[in-house]
């Protein structure tokens, strides 16, 4: 390898925080290049073009950067300044630009903590202040049962808006990482969460994520049943949708791989993790991105594409 060749690969590579070797694989997979690709365009467009910072494209879509970046994907610093700062102001969250009839608060605040706290692990944001803000003001949205009611009226979450079993799982991410003061609260979702029935794939999922590491006997009864239902509903050749026997979806098939990721990694789980994966990467589009998961299925949305294109990349790179 020329001097010059190996120059410009230790120059992309630099976000990886080591120098490579000439034989070291791509850091990201093509599917997962081609996704952050499509995302560094995207994330930044909607707050110049709408002068509004919305949860789909600085919420859902800016973690997988942020998430990208740490794993040495290539996002230049200007695709996430502007989402960087106004992440790191949660006192001026309430006043993003799209208020109106169907802004909802609770998701706007749990997605911009949650994506706050990625930024801060992508050391893109180191203020630990406004981390403590953002999880007050995700507490004051705790239902008294612990956990956070986003769309309690649906059968089941979409990619924008979650539904409350994964809101509450990365909510729960966002009280850990902010510290003791919010023990009580914290106690409060892990006791919800060792509870809960689990009826849908997204909720499967948002457990699994909540009782990662915890080895008491809810906790275990509660992983099994959610495996269970996972085993239950993935389609036949890989995916799955929101209940056993649903079509598969690329929501659901994003959400089951990153539970799958916070899971013993046995046979059985590489087997469903690889056969999820494969579906993510047939179902990817010509421009990186993946079709919008919407409820009822086949709606047109950006904000769902926004936010299925951002779980689809979290998932495949937590599955690499």
């Amino acid at each position: 390898m020329s001097a010059r060749v190996l120059l410009l690969v230790v120059l992309v590579c630099a976000g990886c925080g080591k120098t490579p070797k000439p034989d070291d694989p791509p850091v990201l997979g093509e599917a997962e290049r081609r996704a952050v690709a499509f995302l560094v365009r995207e994330v930044p467009a909607w707050s110049k073009e709408n002068r509004c910072y919305s949860c789909h494209n600085n919420g859902d879509a800016a973690r997988a950067l942020y998430v990208a970046s740490r794993r040495g994907g290539e996002v230049p610093a200007e695709a996430l300044a502007d989402t960087t700062r106004w992440l790191g102001d949660p006192d001026g969250w309430k006043h993003n630009g799209g208020e109106g009839p169907f802004n909802d608060p609770v998701v706007a605040d749990v997605q911009f903590a949650a994506a706050l706290v990625e930024a801060m692990d992508a050391g893109r944001c180191d203020d630990p202040a406004s981390l403590e803000k953002a999880a007050g003001l995700i507490v004051k949205h705790q239902s008294a049962d612990g956990s956070w009611a986003i769309d309690p009226d649906a059968a089941v979450g979409s990619p924008a808006t979650h539904g409350p079993g994964l809101a509450t799982a990365l909510a729960r991410r966002v009280l850990v990482r902010a510290g003791p003061r919010f023990a009580e609260p914290l106690g409060r979702v892990d006791a919800w969460v060792r509870k809960t029935e689990i009826y849908n794939i997204p909720d499967a999922a948002g457990v699994l994520l909540a009782v990662q590491g915890a080895d008491d006997a809810p906790a275990a009864s509660q992983r099994q049943k959610a495996l269970a239902l996972l085993r239950r509903a993935e389609v036949k050749g890989g995916g799955w949708g929101p209940f056993a026997g649903s079509p598969p979806e690329v929501f659901d098939t994003a959400v089951a791989l990153l539970a799958l990721a916070a899971v013993d990694e046995t046979d059985e789980v590489k087997a469903m993790r690889a056969r999820g994966r494969a579906y993510l990467e047939e179902t990817q589009l010509n421009d990186g991105s993946w079709p919008e998961t919407t409820r009822p299925a086949g709606a047109e949305s950006y904000a769902q594409r926004l936010s299925s294109t951002g779980w689809a990349t979290l998932a495949l790179l937590s599955t690499r």
